[in-house]
């Protein structure tokens, strides 16, 4: 059987190799981790502390799940989104168009980024074809100046 060894540069390369992969991540702060290990592993690789492929491997899983576990959860506390953040797939405030004449209480369609959609309006007027309306907070509900649109 053939021993295979990992050199200490080729850690540091998978690590920083990792660090940059989490910066181009949404932000769950896995690679961090992961890279922090390998280059801790390397630095043991340089000191000659340990030699063997299946001990660096060991320690990489270890030092990785163990800083995982330590600060993960701080740093998302710290860095990650906030629970009142916005949601960046909302519509709310996007201006849509009236494509279907809708009397007051009654069914049309709204045009809102290139999609057609059903709506109810309830308020007292006609929503006319052309009319631009905005996206209020309810599903599939839009305002216009004096109208409202609900689900449908």
């Amino acid at each position: 059987m053939t021993e295979w060894l990992i050199p200490w540069w080729g850690w540091f390369i998978v690590g920083f190799a990792l660090l940059l992969l989490e910066l181009s991540s949404p932000g769950g702060f896995y690679f961090l981790f992961f890279g922090v290990g390998a280059i801790s592993v390397g630095v043991l690789a340089w000191l000659e502390i340990v030699r063997e492929a299946w001990v660096q491997l060991t320690f990489f899983s270890i030092f990785s799940i163990v800083i995982s576990i330590l600060f993960r959860r701080r740093l998302l506390a710290r860095f990650g989104p906030k629970s009142g953040d916005v949601n960046v797939d909302s519509l709310v405030g996007e201006a849509a168009t009236v494509i279907d004449t809708i009397e007051a209480g009654g069914f049309g369609k709204v045009e809102l980024r290139g999609t057609a959609s059903a709506n109810l309006s309830d308020v007292g007027s006609i929503l006319t074809l052309g009319m631009n309306v905005i996206k209020e907070g309810k599903p599939n509900g839009f305002t216009a100046p004096t109208a409202r649109l609900t689900p449908g």
